[in-house]
């Protein structure tokens, strides 16, 4: 079952080609659950065979996360605030919350932003806080591209060195999602360290 799925999946993206990987990347960065590792991985695999090229799969995958990125942000913007700003209280959420969550995007969107992207679950929702508290667009779109180019990159990397082994595949991911949540683990703390620093 898996390896027919996997099979399919790679003949879609090769017949879609290059706009394919833009668009499901566009979609897995949405708010539409799709896991970007059904798209990166046969991706890979094709650029190991020579049947695409890595560089551009990469181009298409970053450019993909934020097309879906802004509309999440977006949406949080000109929806979601209003909306919170209206009728947050009936859910605990005060326009004082908000302000809070501004002044915390303002100083910690960055880093927030970039980490976000890397963690399994939480990069698609991220640029919800981020439209909500009007998170500078040039940080933004610069940490949520260094984010999402990071982690498409690991797995095109995968797709591209160990190819159809499904087994190893899956090895590897949850070795790589566990190593990649501790990583983001310590930039937090090294971060928070050194706000502390500077601030005492």
């Amino acid at each position: 079952m898996l390896a027919e799925l996997t099979k399919w999946l790679v003949d879609t993206i090769l017949g879609l080609g290059y706009p394919g990987i833009f668009l499901l990347m566009a979609v897995e960065s949405s708010f539409i659950p799709f896991p970007s590792e059904v798209v990166l991985i046969p991706a890979g695999y094709l650029a190991a065979k020579g049947e695409m090229n890595g560089g551009i799969v990469l181009l298409m995958a970053v450019l993909g996360s934020l097309l879906g990125a802004l509309v999440n942000y977006y949406l949080a913007l000109r929806l979601g605030r209003p909306l919170l700003v209206k009728f947050g209280r009936y859910v605990f959420i005060s326009e004082e919350t908000l302000e809070k969550l501004d002044r915390f995007f303002e100083s910690h969107g960055p880093i927030s932003t970039f980490t976000g992207r890397l963690i399994p679950g939480i990069r698609q929702l991220i640029s919800v806080p981020a439209g909500l508290s009007r998170m500078d667009m040039g940080h933004f779109l610069t940490y949520t591209a260094l984010g999402a180019g990071i982690w498409s990159l690991v797995l095109i990397l995968l797709g591209y060195f160990i190819g159809e082994n499904e087994a190893l595949i899956r090895e590897y991911l949850h070795q790589i999602t566990l190593g990649v949540v501790v990583l983001v683990v310590v930039l937090i703390a090294a971060y928070v360290y050194r706000h502390r620093k500077k601030d005492g």
